[in-house]
């Protein structure tokens, strides 16, 4: 437990870097390739209507989580952010799954060379990366807390 205390902060840090780069990563990768991310939004279920809307939010939402990463101030609400975004986005993967065994992957690089399980697993490490984050910078929160009113 000591060590976790000692290093708390190092490890908010990875996270935040493991996060700059996957929001950025799939940021570019969407605005480059806009066309085709708003046509394979456009045949998925419940947003298809939506799919304008989808494929330019998104990527600003990443890179605006992106920036508050960097800003030590807003980094919990960053980490909420992720969890809140990647949270959806697993949800709505799965509900969708439940629905029709077949939908178009809309991300690009490596990660659409994942199937639709090992993305959920994918998305689930991140979701619990953003958690970790969350709880270790409420802990050092509380605890300054504490150490003040005594």
């Amino acid at each position: 437990m000591k060590w976790l205390q000692k290093h708390k902060n190092t490890i908010v840090e990875i996270i935040s870097i493991l996060f700059i780069l996957l929001f950025i990563y799939t940021s570019i990768n969407k605005l480059l390739n806009i066309k085709t991310f708003y046509m394979r939004l456009a045949n998925f279920p419940f947003i298809s209507s939506y799919a304008f809307w989808v494929a330019w939010g998104v990527p600003v939402l990443e890179i605006i989580i992106t920036v508050l990463f960097f800003l030590p101030k807003y980094r919990l609400s960053a980490l909420y952010a992720s969890f809140t975004l990647m949270s959806i986005f697993t949800a709505y993967i799965i509900l969708v799954l439940r629905v029709s065994n077949s939908i178009p992957c809309s991300c690009g690089g490596v990660i659409s060379s994942l199937g639709w399980k090992e993305h959920i697993v994918f998305n689930c490490a991140f979701i619990g990366l953003a958690l970790w984050g969350i709880i270790l910078i409420n802990r050092n929160k509380n605890y300054r807390t504490i150490k003040n009113t005594t």
